[in-house]
């Protein structure tokens, strides 16, 4: 068990860590799980056949149908994600909820296909070994992904507005690494919490609280706490306009008090019941499905284009030096910065070339742009001019560090420089495309414009608009109106 955990921590984590991977592996493993169970329901019930189910076209045709069904019940239940603060009890009841629903899809499938050559018992069967096995190896990831928030990774930033009636939250936390919360800073006057803890967290006193406002622009920052037995209303809502502004998570513990707050949802952190305040979209059920859309459209035009991806790896290779993917820091959700993919169109030193050019940068605010660069390779302007110099951006999708639609990823030195109202436009994870890449007069669009646009696609989001805006995106494509 020593070496297991050796290896965990030492060697798999950080590769984990440094590629991002979870999100990937995590679902292999899920689509692992529901083949071997159909597998030994298979053998349990035609061993007199023997072999592998697919060798059956009645039951491949099965499997390719029920796969994507039971991955997004899972998704749509919101337990793909290995959960921060949850008891393995309610993991199993979800699991059982996930498992009930399939056997209800099954069901129906066996009367609408008139399935009667197949076993109904072969189908009950499959049901419970995905139950078995899904559960199994999630009671898995979640004791290794505990081991790895409490290494440090896949945390989330808070930031406390607390009193003396906070130490135990305040301890739990503390005391409780594997769940994955970091507390940045507190704010408080309680002189208990300024004893315990003055020396292993940030503390200011509560008369700077305004300063709450420079400490979310100036660091990253997920989630506000309010957590005060005494509630001022006044308090409350300057906070919460503060964070709504920016796009940060407002929560306020829920002991019901007389406090309207509208899209208000009740959550629970360490098993604490709060009213969470979230001001971006929040659909649980839309999200899942964008996530799974995201996977489902990604993969498959990775599989499909894979003759032209090699294609063009090539051709850029033959036309000029350098590396075939050029990967650059942007900055992601929340502010978390990522490597994003893009095939290379500029020659090989080309940001040390820009800051030559930042004299005849045609762009206003901190964004660059040049309609001629002179950086720009000959294929590079093919590829920019139809987008497929995006099509690597694929892999940041599967990763889960980009969305097929959304803000696309600044750089760390713009948002430097963004004003505060712009910051929002972080608050989602950036996407391959949005309103401002459907544009056929892109380049002559001014920055404030384009913020303007992306923070309307935030108040306005839905998976229709994704799709909508996907549409135009390939439209936009065929009609080489990029650049």
């Amino acid at each position: 068990m020593d070496l297991f955990s050796s290896l965990i921590n030492r060697r798999i984590i950080p590769f984990l860590k440094k590629w991002n991977l979870w999100n990937l592996i995590l679902g292999f493993i899920d689509i692992v799980s529901i083949f071997l169970a159909f597998q030994c329901s298979y053998i349990i019930n035609y061993f007199n056949i023997g072999g592998l189910f697919f060798q059956e076209t009645r039951f491949l045709k099965l499997f390719i149908l029920i796969l994507p069904i039971w991955l997004i019940i899972l998704y749509l239940i919101q337990i793909t994600e290995i959960p921060r603060t949850k008891s393995y009890f309610v993991l199993f009841i979800e699991y059982l909820q996930s498992t009930l629903l399939v056997v209800v899809m099954l069901m129906v499938f066996y009367f609408v296909f008139k399935l009667y050559e197949i076993s109904r018992l072969f189908l009950l069967e499959f049901a419970f070994f995905g139950f078995l096995f899904l559960f199994f190896v999630r009671l898995i990831e979640y004791k290794v992904l505990k081991s790895y928030r409490a290494k440090g990774y896949n945390y989330v930033n808070l930031v406390l507005i607390a009193d003396d009636s906070a130490l135990p939250f305040i301890e739990k936390l503390l005391n409780t690494k594997e769940w994955g919360y970091r507390i940045t800073a507190v704010f408080t006057q309680s002189a208990l919490i300024k004893e315990k803890y003055e020396t292993s967290i940030i503390q200011l006193p509560e008369e700077y609280l305004e300063t709450i406002n420079d400490l979310m622009e100036a660091d990253i920052i997920d989630e506000v706490v309010y957590i005060k037995k005494r509630v001022v209303s006044a308090e409350v809502r300057k906070v919460m306009r503060s964070c709504e502004e920016l796009g940060v998570i407002f929560r306020i513990k829920d002991d019901e008090n007389k406090i309207n707050l509208t899209n208000a949802v009740k959550t629970n952190i360490a098993h604490e019941k709060f009213l969470t305040f979230i001001n971006i979209p929040y659909n649980p059920y839309a999200l899942a499905l964008k996530r799974i859309t995201d996977i489902g459209v990604s993969l498959f035009l990775t599989l499909c284009i894979s003759p032209i991806l090699i294609l063009i790896g090539v051709w850029i290779k033959l036309s000029s030096p350098g590396d075939i993917i050029y990967s650059q820091t942007r900055v992601g959700l929340r502010g978390r910065p990522f490597k994003l993919y893009k095939f290379r169109t500029m020659v090989a030193n080309a940001d040390f070339l820009r800051k030559q050019l930042e004299a005849v940068n045609e762009a206003d605010g901190p964004a660059f742009k040049m309609k001629d660069d002179p950086r720009v390779t000959k294929i590079g302007k093919i590829l920019r001019k139809t987008g497929l110099d995006e099509l690597p951006q694929l892999l940041n999708i599967l990763k889960g560090e980009m969305s097929l639609i959304g803000p696309r990823p600044p750089l760390p030195d713009e948002t430097k420089l963004y004003e505060r109202w712009q910051l929002r436009r972080l608050s989602v994870r950036p996407g391959l495309s949005c309103f401002w890449q459907i544009k056929p007069d892109r380049n002559s669009i001014k920055f404030d414009k384009w913020m303007e646009m992306d923070l309307t696609y935030i108040d306005n989001w839905s998976i229709r608009l994704d799709f909508v805006i996907l549409l135009k995106t390939i439209k936009t494509v065929f009609q080489r109106t990029g650049l």
